[in-house]
């Protein structure tokens, strides 16, 4: 089967999983197309049966701002027909199935391939609802022939928000590579987080508004007061200045890193012992799942689709939004009992190998592309 993928390149949850599918269906036997402005941030090194076309897109006096929904459909159009492509699947409805919808009406007249949007949240819960974007985001999943969901979550809300009928919409979550998301990986950086033994604590997000940065500092303190640990914070974003102030105003700065962004995140979580993710809107929870698969116990709010990645009192805690009290006590009680934080640890681990490992849910998307194509199940093809 030849696909064509389209993400956003940089760091997040969306291109991380749409790079790591095209990854997996390669090695699979499929042949894969990967069409963005830039190579994805995880796609590194010559991989077999991988390819990768870039957008460029020139500035004219004409046009203000570069048109890159226009410029994507171009070459979207140009790969599906040079390529032969028979599906194209693009992760957020706007807009990049908008721009795949052009370019099948462009190759309306040769049967083009068809389209299989995976939503993955921002797209629909927050960029979509405006009113400006409302009716081009619906308009755009509902030309999709094939539409998947992250989450329950996030397929409820779509359905809601949208009038998307449910049975359109298939979901099939988010996966991890655990043979790269483990414990006691090398190298390992626990000596250089933690070099007086503390207990390692962790957060990883773009640092936008809706991850509550500031709380997971608050968390922190509280934790920090009763066993000795230190935060790393990796990523970067808007509220880090937010951040910082607030872990200097509790008196912990000394005892928090900022990292900033980093590639290679499953260094980081191979040594971690608690993951704070205190958002008041999740889709999913990417990092969550990374972080559980490396054996590291979650906390945070009980939020969108975070629940349905963290079972609550068995891998980790989640407690409602806002209440940084009860997640303080959480966290104490994980890291204060060493049998207890054990059990959770292996809990963890067996959640992200049975339930969201690559090798359970990647032929779940082989057999819904069979499914849109009309072909059986199974096979390169």
């Amino acid at each position: 089967m030849k696909v064509g993928i389209t993400c956003y390149p940089t760091y997040g949850g969306s291109g991380a999983v749409a790079t790591e599918l095209g990854i997996g269906l390669a090695a699979r036997g499929h042949e894969i197309h990967f069409i963005s402005y830039a190579q994805p941030f995880r796609l590194s090194g010559f991989r077999e049966r991988v390819y990768f076309h870039e957008v460029e897109m020139e500035q004219y006096p004409l046009f203000e701002r570069p048109h890159y929904t226009l410029a994507l459909a171009a070459v979207i159009h140009d790969t599906a027909r040079r390529e032969r492509l028979d599906l194209i699947h693009v992760h957020y409805a706007i807009p990049h199935a908008t721009s795949a919808w052009i370019a099948q009406e462009m190759l309306e007249e040769n049967g083009g391939p068809p389209l299989v949007t995976t939503l993955h949240g921002t797209d629909v819960t927050l960029v979509g609802l405006h009113p400006s974007f409302h009716p081009i985001t619906r308009f755009s999943i509902m030309r999709s022939q094939g539409v998947t969901a992250v989450s329950r979550f996030l397929k409820e809300v779509t359905v809601r928000d949208f009038s998307v009928p449910g049975e359109r919409i298939r979901v099939i979550p988010n996966f991890v590579d655990t043979e790269v998301f483990q414990r006691g990986r090398d190298p390992c950086h626990r000596e250089v987080f933690a070099p007086r033994g503390e207990k390692i604590v962790m957060h990883v997000s773009n640092f936008r508004p809706v991850k509550r940065v500031v709380d997971v500092i608050e968390v922190f303190a509280g934790l920090r007061a009763a066993v000795p640990a230190r935060l790393v914070m990796a990523g970067d974003g808007p509220d880090r200045p937010r951040a910082a102030a607030r872990a200097r105003e509790l008196g912990v700065d000394r005892d928090v890193v900022f990292l900033g962004k980093h590639g290679a995140v499953e260094e980081l979580l191979a040594c971690a012992d608690l993951f704070l993710m205190m958002s008041d809107r999740e889709s999913f929870g990417l990092a969550a799942l990374e972080a559980l698969s490396c054996g590291v116990p979650v906390v945070g709010y009980r939020a969108g689709g975070l629940p349905e990645v963290v079972p609550h009192g068995e891998a980790g805690f989640l407690v409602p939004v806002g209440a940084v009290k009860d997640a303080t006590e959480a966290a104490i009680g994980l890291l204060s009992d060493p049998a207890r934080w054990r059990k959770f640890s292996e809990a963890a681990r067996t959640v992200a190998v049975e339930r969201y490992g690559v090798q359970c849910v990647l032929p779940r998307y082989e057999a819904y592309y069979a499914e849109v194509l009309g072909r059986p199940a199974g096979g390169a093809g």
